[in-house]
């Protein structure tokens, strides 16, 4: 485990400095250039994938709603954000998904995160046009996962993809969301979510 893959260490300068050297390795490269091609279409702040994943080399897709204002880099904003997609950034929802990753024994190095929205627009409410626009999205970024076993749909707008790939082959799971939402209002739903994503292997 390298000394930066801990909860919430994307509240560091320093580790989103090391984060962004490393979008070129090979693993993410695509990925990177994949994001960079998204902004220009017009789909508003999208995160880079996280480094420390596994980018094309991904087994496990963990496909979540739509990020959130901790994946936005954005220096006008309340709090600094990191601008990854990642279990470590330096919000309630990235934390409690960087702990359910570990008692559930995800190899960081077989999965990667993603959401079905892929850019930030300033709200957390999702509509009709940005999931039609989004599922497009899935489907060109599941094109690049050569090795791509396993999509876990996290959240219920994320679940609403499922049907749309049942007949690509990969083992399917829907998850409830981590959100501090969902730990207050749902317990039972919120306990189930570590041994749910323990099927995703």
């Amino acid at each position: 485990m390298v000394p930066e893959d801990q909860a919430r260490t994307l509240r560091s300068e320093s580790v989103r400095r090391l984060r962004s050297d490393m979008l070129q390795l090979p693993h993410v490269a695509p990925l990177t250039s994949y994001v960079e091609e998204l902004r220009v279409r017009g789909f508003g702040e999208v995160p880079f994938f996280d480094p420390l994943d596994a980018g094309v080399n991904a087994k496990i897709l963990f496909l979540f709603e739509k990020p959130g204002p901790m994946t936005s880099s954005d220096p006008n904003s309340k709090r600094t954000g990191s601008g990854f997609i990642s279990r470590d950034n330096d919000d309630s929802t990235a934390e409690a998904t960087f702990h359910f990753m570990q008692q559930a024994a995800i190899p960081r190095d077989m999965s990667i995160i993603w959401n079905v929205i892929p850019g930030w627009n300033g709200t957390i409410k999702v509509s009709p046009d940005e999931l039609r626009r989004g599922a497009a999205c899935v489907s060109e970024l599941t094109a690049m996962l050569r090795v791509l076993q396993t999509i876990v749909f996290v959240g219920k707008r994320a679940a609403e993809m499922m049907p749309t790939m049942r007949d690509n082959g990969y083992h399917l799971l829907a998850s409830p969301h981590p959100s501090p939402r969902v730990r207050a209002g749902h317990r039972a739903q919120w306990d189930l979510i570590p041994s749910i994503w323990s099927q995703a292997q």
